[in-house]
């Protein structure tokens, strides 16, 4: 059995709905992000995993146990979010006051991480999630997240730029049954309210 990865982003923060930035700051879930991470139970649930794997960030284990997997859950300090250094808490809008045209995906962040290194530390993870078998569940972060699904399907980090994770949102990553080895995005972005649409 082939490895099928379901990445989780968070639920939503005080700072995601503001639009810091946030790395390291270990802030919980809002009262909506809470109500969204229980409504990824229905999405969740009938999935047998054999692994859940969360960043150790509140914001993601709570994601978690709200979700309803809080158990057995293994933390994995990759899974963190991309170490903002300087920019820990800042807008895009007020760093562009400073350093017009900053891109995190290309430029990285002053006594953070930079994009090489985000782009090795998802690789180790890749390496790590392919030995291991069956249907996976990864609790993480939006940029991070992004950054896994490039490397894992062989994009420069770089490309991230294009694929926003919205909170509480699930994506499915994983190989092509007709050609092995080709590993693929199966599903992007869905949430408990696109089902509902849909």
């Amino acid at each position: 059995m082939q490895t099928q990865v379901h990445l989780v982003r968070h639920g939503e923060t005080a700072w995601s709905l503001s639009g810091q930035h946030t790395g390291s700051t270990d802030i919980g879930l809002t009262a909506h992000g809470q109500a969204q991470a229980r409504g990824l139970a229905p999405l969740l649930s009938p999935l047998p995993f054999t692994h859940v794997l969360s960043s150790p960030r509140l914001r993601a284990r709570q994601t978690c146990e709200l979700a309803g997997l809080g158990q057995p859950l293994v933390i994995e300090p990759d899974l963190v979010e991309w170490d903002y250094g300087q920019y820990e808490g800042r807008r895009t809008a007020d760093i562009w006051l400073d350093r017009p045209g900053w891109n995190v995906w290309r430029d990285g962040c002053p006594g953070g991480e930079t994009p090489v290194q985000v782009s090795a530390r998802a690789d180790r993870l890749v390496a790590h999630l392919c030995r291991l078998q069956g249907p996976i569940a990864l609790f993480s972060h939006g940029q991070f997240g992004a950054a896994l699904a490039m490397r894992w399907i062989g994009l420069p980090i770089l490309a991230g730029q294009h694929f926003a994770l919205h909170p509480a949102s699930l994506s499915v990553l994983g190989h092509d049954s007709k050609r092995p080895g080709r590993r693929l995005i199966e599903h992007w972005n869905q949430t408990r309210s696109s089902c509902d649409r849909a």
